[in-house]
């Protein structure tokens, strides 16, 4: 049995989740493009040959946004989140919560995007946040 690369096993068994294939439609695909009945008996290259074929009939693999080198930055994120899954802050979407936090910044600092806060002020953000946090609880 050839040796299974598993973070590429992964990323097609994630390309099958994410285009919605079903069972027989997978093994079709699996079977069309390397002869072999399952991706678990693929070799590196066939699983290479596999997910370029996702890749052409759409697979679009999910970015991850890149976090902040700061631990300010990423704690103003952290608090952010948590207000948002707490319901304190209700918008819609992902981009809303981004620009909801870019304008509570601005009205805070003047400054639109957290990334570029100085410490102090992402600490004034970071107490707003907490101050925000207390007010939603009590």
């Amino acid at each position: 049995m050839p040796r299974v690369n598993r973070p590429l096993l992964a990323k097609v068994h994630i390309a099958k989740k994410e285009l919605g294939l079903d069972d027989e439609t997978y093994r079709d695909l699996i079977c069309r493009v390397t002869g072999r009945l399952s991706a678990g008996e693929c070799n590196v290259h066939e699983l290479s040959k596999v997910v370029s074929e996702m890749h052409r009939i759409g697979w679009v693999p999910k970015t991850k946004k890149p976090k902040s080198k700061s631990p300010r930055v990423r704690k103003v994120w952290a608090l952010w989140g948590a207000m948002c899954r707490g319901g304190l802050v209700r918008v819609d979407g992902r981009d809303a919560r981004r620009a909801a936090l870019r304008a509570f910044c601005e009205r805070m600092t003047g400054v639109t995007d957290p990334e570029w806060l100085t410490p102090t002020q992402a600490s004034v953000i970071i107490e707003g946040l907490k101050a925000w946090q207390k007010r939603g609880a009590a």
